[in-house]
Formats: C-alpha cells, sequence, structure tokens
C-alpha cells in the first residue's frame, strides 16, 4: 500500500495559504478519485482505496511527523510506500518536481517527517510557491494566494492528481519523466 501525506497546518487560519498546498493538493485527489478522506486515525485525517492511504495529519506543519510515524508503524507501510506532498518556497509557483531522498531544504514539516520515521528514503511531491523578496520566508509562506495564483491553482492541484494518478498507476520513474520537466 502506497501512504500519500500532504503537508499543512490545521484549522480555518492556515486554510488556503500557500503551505497548506500539501494538505489541498491530498484533499484534490482525493476528490477527483472518489477516496473519503474523513477517518480519524492515530492524529491523522485518513481515507483509503485501490491500494493508497491518503493522509493529513491533524497537527501543524512542524510537529507532522509523530503522527505520520504512527500511521506508518500501525499500518506496516515502510518509508519507501511513502509520498510526501509539500510546498517549495524554491520553486517558481505551480512547478511540480517528484523527488526521492534528500534533505528538508529548510522545509520543517519534512524535517519532521524525517526525524519521526528516521529516515529520508521516501518520495517527495515538491510543488513551488515561489518567493517574496519583501516578505520573510515565514510570512509569506503562510499567506494566501494572490488573485492570479488562486486563479492557476486548480489546475496546478490537478496536475498534481494527474502525476499521482501516474505514480500509482506506472511507476515513480514514469511519472518523474513524465512531470519533471514541465
Amino acid at each position: 500500500m502506497l501512504l500519500i501525506c500532504g503537508l499543512g497546518n490545521r484549522g480555518p487560519k492556515y486554510a488556503y495559504t500557500r503551505h497548506n498546498l500539501g494538505y489541498l493538493a491530498v484533499e484534490r485527489f482525493s476528490e477527483r478519485f472518489g477516496i473519503s478522506l474523513k477517518r480519524k486515525a492515530l492524529g491523522c485525517t485518513v481515507g483509503s482505496g485501490s491500494g493508497v492511504m491518503l493522509a493529513k495529519a491533524d497537527t501543524y506543519m512542524n510537529l507532522t511527523g509523530g503522527p505520520l510515524a504512527a500511521l506508518m508503524r500501525y499500518q506496516g507501510i515502510e518509508a519507501g510506500s511513502l509520498i510526501v506532498v509539500h510546498d517549495d518556497l524554491d520553486m517558481e509557483f505551480g512547478r511540480l518536481k517528484i523527488r526521492w531522498d534528500g534533505r528538508d531544504g529548510g522545509h520543517k514539516g519534512v524535517r519532521s517527517v524525517i526525524e519521526s520515521i528516521g529516515t529520508s528514503d521516501f518520495f517527495r511531491f515538491k510543488v513551488g510557491i515561489g518567493r517574496d523578496p519583501a516578505m520573510l520566508p515565514e510570512d509569506y509562506v503562510l499567506s494566501r494566494f494572490s488573485p492570479g495564483e488562486a486563479e492557476e491553482l486548480g489546475e496546478i492541484l490537478d496536475s498534481v492528481a494527474d502525476a499521482l494518478d501516474v505514480f500509482i498507476k506506472d511507476g515513480s520513474a514514469r511519472a518523474m519523466s513524465m512531470y519533471n520537466n514541465r
């Protein structure tokens, strides 16, 4: 079974902020592929179907690793079957990059996952949010999308859902070759 975890912050204060792009992507995948994302388990909101489990930790971004690690242990899911979907401050808005392994890149949610599961050997679906040089990074990631970005957001989330579907059906190499160079 693959576990797809979207990173984000819980609560309405953070809904539709740049840092919640992982949550939004998993929710879009859930809607498009009919996997109900409503059940509570080990500090996460989860849903499953067709050999895939979706999860959003019901905590703040920097604490995601604990609930996710507990869910993985309980479900018997190895790190190699984990996909973490998250925002990336260092990529242009809307760009998708699929990556295996590596460091956290300064992303505290990814750092929490690595520390909690004890390895960086998992897949990441990094979705670019760009940067605003006039804002501190910690303020920018918690800001809402601009009107122009909000118009593009649906298409970006659909692209991430499509990439996840290709990954599930055709494997990581196919998904990487199709989506990393766009």
